[in-house]
């Protein structure tokens, strides 16, 4: 009975093989050929996943959206290499129809989710855009508003056929616009953003000078851009505040000691009242009060202004080569700022000609003048 049971199931399989021969050997060529060209997508990927998993500076929250960015990547390479290189999925009008608008629909979740990782406190909301847009791809494989594909197995964009390339575009604006808003405006962090900005614009430009072939790199060239971006975050710990972004003690100390004869002017701050929410709210409504204020201070500073966090509630902004016009316009951009959120702070500035006196009476100057204002305010308050 059991060699009578072993012959049948041999049978079988050997049938089954025999008859699905021909769908593996092409799903085996199918695999290879993704591997071919999707390697390189595939290293960086590996390596990307190695490197968020072996540091910690990045929150459990930051980490997974990471992830999920990176398998959406993939997965979106998938779809690719399906409808342009797969001869049963091309040829197949209703098969191309949906894997274009998932191709199209998924950019822009790919560039949203990028902008949530990138830029801190954005909400899920930054998706709304993408899940219109998907929507309407869905709508546009059956009535063509977006695209659709002629007896020629061709192309053919509807109405709305621009709208998916409009759309990346301005999410890639705004982000850019964030970066650089909330930016130390150093050498070591526009690199960084110039070179995502760069790949960004290119998926919105080159599909139009390429054609279809550049959608073969594009999954490549978002991975490298990240994980660029995300080595050069790395890079930076060891000048940023780990809290706010904005440069720490340290790199105040290295890069005012290299370029001191540029510094003509530092403008003290001090956050009012921190201790009292800290006691109040907790630690955590403190921290979030800090990072509002470092926003206010990022959006308010200008190319020769760097912001720095001393520690606690002080922070400090160098401006090299300005003008005492233009320290003014930065307190004045400050104050406006901060007026706007539910927090105050102290200002004192100290401008003087480069190398005219030392660097420590610079700051002794500006503080002075700070804490003056600061006991102006709680005597008020009082």
């Amino acid at each position: 009975m059991l060699v009578w049971l072993l012959k049948r199931a041999f049978i079988f399989f050997y049938f089954c093989f025999i008859r699905f021969y021909g769908i593996i050997i092409i799903m085996i060529e199918a695999i290879k050929e993704y591997i071919f060209q999707n390697w390189i997508l595939m290293l960086v990927l590996g390596a990307f996943i190695v490197v968020l998993s072996i540091t910690s500076f990045s929150s459990k929250k930051a980490t997974m959206r990471y992830m999920s960015l990176l398998i959406l990547i993939f997965l979106l390479s998938i779809v690719v290499f399906a409808e342009f290189y797969l001869p049963s999925v091309s040829e197949n009008k209703t098969i191309r129809l949906i894997l274009m608008a998932i191709r199209y629909s998924a950019t822009p979740f790919v560039l949203a989710l990028v902008m949530m990782v990138l830029v801190r406190r954005l909400r899920y909301f930054t998706l709304i855009p993408a899940a219109v847009l998907l929507v309407i791809d869905i709508v546009s494989i059956f009535n063509g508003i977006v695209f659709s594909i002629n007896e020629s197995n061709e192309l053919v964009r509807g109405p709305l056929g621009y709208l998916p390339f409009i759309m990346c575009g301005l999410y890639m604006v705004f982000l850019i616009y964030i970066l650089i808003k909330r930016s130390n405006k150093r050498l070591i962090e526009i690199v960084p953003i110039a070179f995502l900005s760069i790949s960004l614009a290119s998926g919105v430009i080159f599909p139009f000078i390429f054609g279809n072939k550049f959608a073969q790199i594009f999954c490549t060239i978002i991975v490298v851009s990240l994980f660029i971006y995300y080595v050069f975050d790395i890079l930076l710990l060891v000048k940023k505040d780990s809290l706010t972004g904005l440069l720490n003690r340290q790199a105040y100390y290295v890069e005012t000691r290299r370029d001191y004869k540029d510094i003509t002017a530092i403008v003290s701050l001090d956050m009012n009242g921190l201790k009292k929410i800290n006691d109040t709210y907790g630690h955590l409504a403190g921290d979030e009060a800090l990072i509002a204020l470092a926003v206010c201070f990022s959006k308010a500073s200008r190319a020769r202004e760097s912001v720095y966090r001393m520690g606690g509630d002080e922070f400090v902004i160098v401006c090299r080569k300005t003008s005492k016009e233009d320290v003014q316009a930065l307190v004045e951009r400050i104050e406006k700022n901060v007026k706007e959120t539910k927090y105050t702070c102290s200002i004192g500035y100290s401008y003087h000609e480069p190398g005219s006196i030392k660097l420590e009476d610079f700051l002794k100057e500006s503080d002075e003048i700070m804490y003056a204002n600061k006991a102006d305010y709680y005597n008020k308050k009082n």
